[in-house]
């Protein structure tokens, strides 16, 4: 297998969790597009064609200060530790998408209600496709608490939820899902950011281990 998960230098991975890292963030990436198009009632092609495992000290030198949606999700279900999922949307892409499913006009413009709930909506439906995938992989159960929001610069943002502690306090890493989607020939930008503690992400990788080893033995 082919993985192509990068971290800051400031994290080791050894190549089976690099490989087991890969295989959830792609099994669930292309199950969260899937739900989208159902949504979108349009074909939406995903690629994640890298992730990035970053230290929390060193966030601000992977995140732009661009204008972006964040629509967030505690990971809930048979699993014992906490952790984050961030939907990561940029302000174009916010415009695209709300043209596309909404007809709004994409010219730039100040986000409305309509957008906002839109984003509650495709984040609800790729968040918890998302995590059926990787809980199918697992044999357990993971389900997305319901979504809180903000539109902010997308550095300030995620220090926000740091801060404010609906990221788990013994959490020290971040997981970049870089994905690259286009939907009716639109090339649409987001990003998915997993924020575990380090027990979750232990509990996960030793999850998938053991099923993989009971599927193969």
């Amino acid at each position: 297998m082919t993985s192509e998960v990068t971290t800051d230098g400031s994290i080791l991975l050894s190549k089976e969790q690099s490989e087991e890292i890969w295989e959830l963030g792609n099994a669930g990436a292309q199950n969260a597009a899937a739900a989208l198009s159902t949504l979108l009632n349009q074909k939406v092609s995903i690629r994640l064609p890298s992730i990035l495992v970053v230290n929390l000290s060193n966030l601000q030198e992977h995140i732009d200060d661009t204008i972006a949606a964040m629509v967030i999700f505690q990971i809930k279900g048979q699993v014992s530790a906490g952790g984050s999922l961030v939907l990561h949307v940029p302000k174009p892409s916010i415009l695209r998408l709300s043209h596309i499913m909404l007809g709004q006009p994409e010219d730039d413009r100040e986000i409305d209600e309509m957008d906002k709930s839109m984003l509650h909506e495709i984040g609800n439906i790729m968040m918890s496709s998302y995590l059926d995938a990787c809980a199918t992989l697992l044999s357990i159960i993971l389900l997305p608490s319901p979504p809180s929001m903000a539109i902010d610069m997308a550095h300030a943002v995620l220090e926000s939820i740091i801060a404010t502690h609906e990221v788990e306090d013994n959490a020290d890493q971040v997981l970049f899902f870089k994905t690259e989607m286009s939907c009716a020939e639109q090339e649409i930008d987001a990003e998915l950011f997993l924020l575990p503690s380090r027990a979750l992400l232990k509990e996960l990788l030793e999850r998938f281990r053991k099923v993989r080893a009971a599927t193969t033995g």
